[in-house]
């Protein structure tokens, strides 16, 4: 799903172990620089030989508590960093009288415990050159927890992490404050049509389901003490939780520090959480928020995908990096090199435990919204109706595989990596074999997988902007439902 819910982030950041294994994204770049003018020579060395990938090992084991630990040994420098990952914690599971109470939770563990204040743990952190941050969002399974340190330091930062993890006192005083500085923000999002365009795509593509939900200054509002302790001791369970630790440590060494620091996190016996796919789109729409005088038109075409675990993955992966991956993608090269309309146009896909969503996006002048339109569907209408050529087919395999071999370079890449396997219990060699699988997908399956997937009858249009201008050339695409900026249906054809 495109981002579009206030997500949790607990001060004091210095970096984080890669990605949630929950909700693995192929997110857009945010701008690209032109490739106009450039002289391709075709004399780089390009070898078809199929890349061979083998990872460095990660060693696993289960702490007392049950929570299974990956580990992977990375002694260049005397740093850890650890990844928490509470399956059953994240926004997902919201009482369903009280969405956001998952990510206010998290927002709120860093915020005191009964023995250190706010104050108190900022400034250890501080002193200890540390960083424990924690994030949630609506639409997730799980809640993260991420730690970074030196070596020298893990058990006084573990201390603190475990305090924080086990022993929130959410306080009256910093709840209030948090509620005061959120409803603002959600205020200053009404006025951003990025998010605006993502709130309405997340509403059209997911309906009732949790990941179609937003967080209002209404909800935020509900949400109280006491629903914060309630759910932090229904959720916050070892039970199907995940630790990964990248750094200068051992398997040996790093399990008996979590076993003694986490000796007080003990099974709540809960069964294993299960999530549900959103209800089937059964039809197209074309929808508009209005943006009186709006300069120019945030436009996302899309629909629901797949899951992570569906066998489509890799294909789908490919036909997504094909008409909108960066600067070579179908859509970058058409919108903003040969029309001129934007300053980049691209496509990614959420493939979370649920069936996800792909969409094309880009922000367009506002007079040239409908052809702007026209060629994104065009573009779509292409991958469906006629075969790849060879050379563009075999250059984005090529570069697909290469991105992931540079991934590689970074060590908590590889976690990330091995931490997903396990989460959606994937096979030993999953990635040793990815440039295998990718190199070895074939033109008619991508056109399958685009006319399985992107069925013009089921792609929602979203268009934000000033209504007077571009509403009559929506109406060209399909039946047209108008919105306010508050979201609220306000009109249509």
């Amino acid at each position: 799903m495109f981002t579009r819910t206030v997500t949790a982030l607990a001060l004091v950041a210095l970096s984080a172990v890669g990605t949630s294994a929950q909700v693995p994204t192929q997110n857009a770049p945010a701008q690209t620089p032109s490739t106009k003018g450039v002289v391709l020579k075709g004399r780089a060395p390009v070898s078809n030989d199929i890349l061979k990938v083998t990872l460095p090992r990660a060693q696993q084991a289960d702490l007392v508590n049950g929570v299974h630990l990956i580990v992977l040994e990375d002694h260049r420098v005397p740093q850890i960093s650890i990844r928490l990952d509470i399956r059953g914690a994240g926004g997902y599971f919201d009482p369903a009288d009280m969405p956001g109470v998952a990510t206010v939770v998290a927002a709120m563990l860093s915020e005191g415990t009964k023995t250190r204040t706010s104050q108190q743990i900022a400034e250890q952190l501080e002193t200890l050159a540390a960083s424990v941050n924690i994030n949630s969002d609506m639409a997730f399974e799980s809640t993260g927890v991420t730690a970074s340190c030196l070596v020298d330091n893990l058990d006084q930062v573990l201390d603190l992490a475990a305090d924080i993890l086990l022993n929130p006192s959410f306080p009256e005083q910093e709840l209030a404050r948090y509620k005061l500085r959120t409803k603002a923000m959600l205020m200053q999002q009404r006025a951003n049509p990025g998010a605006l365009a993502n709130e309405m795509f997340s509403r059209l593509v997911y309906g009732g389901h949790p990941a179609g939900r937003t967080l209002t200054a209404a909800n935020v509002d509900t949400i109280t003490r006491d629903a914060l302790v309630a759910f932090h001791a229904a959720r916050y369970a070892p039970d199907h939780a995940v630790i990964g630790v990248v750094g200068d440590t051992t398997l040996k060494e790093i399990k008996a520090k979590l076993d003694t620091k986490l000796a007080a996190w003990t099974k709540k016996g809960l069964a294993k959480p299960d999530v549900a796919d959103p209800e089937a789109i059964s039809a197209g729409k074309v929808s508009l928020v209005d943006r009186a005088n709006s300069v120019q038109t945030n436009l996302i075409v899309g629909t629901q995908a797949i899951p992570r675990t569906s066998s489509d993955y890799d294909v789908l992966s490919v036909t997504n990096a094909i008409i909108g991956g960066g600067p070579t993608g179908r859509l970058f090269l058409n919108l903003r090199e040969e029309k001129g309309y934007t300053y980049g146009a691209y496509s990614r896909m959420s493939t979370p435990r649920y069936r996800g969503d792909w969409g094309a996006s880009t922000q367009v002048r506002t007079d040239v919204t409908e052809p702007a339109l026209t060629e994104i569907l065009k573009e779509v209408a292409r991958l469906r109706d006629e075969r790849i050529p060879d050379k563009e087919f075999q250059d984005k395999k090529r570069s697909l595989v290469a991105n992931f071999a540079l991934s590689l370079e970074t060590p908590s890449a590889i976690l990330g990596n091995y931490v997903t396997s396990w989460a959606y219990g994937m096979p030993a060699d999953y990635w040793d074999k990815y440039p295998e699988r990718i190199m070895a997908i074939t033109q008619d399956q991508i056109q399958a997988a685009a006319r399985k997937y992107f069925d013009s009858t089921r792609l929602q249009i979203v268009a934000v902007g000033d209504g007077k201008k571009i509403g009559e050339g929506l109406k060209k695409f399909g039946t047209l439902d108008i919105y306010d900026t508050d979201g609220k249906l306000v009109g249509g054809r």
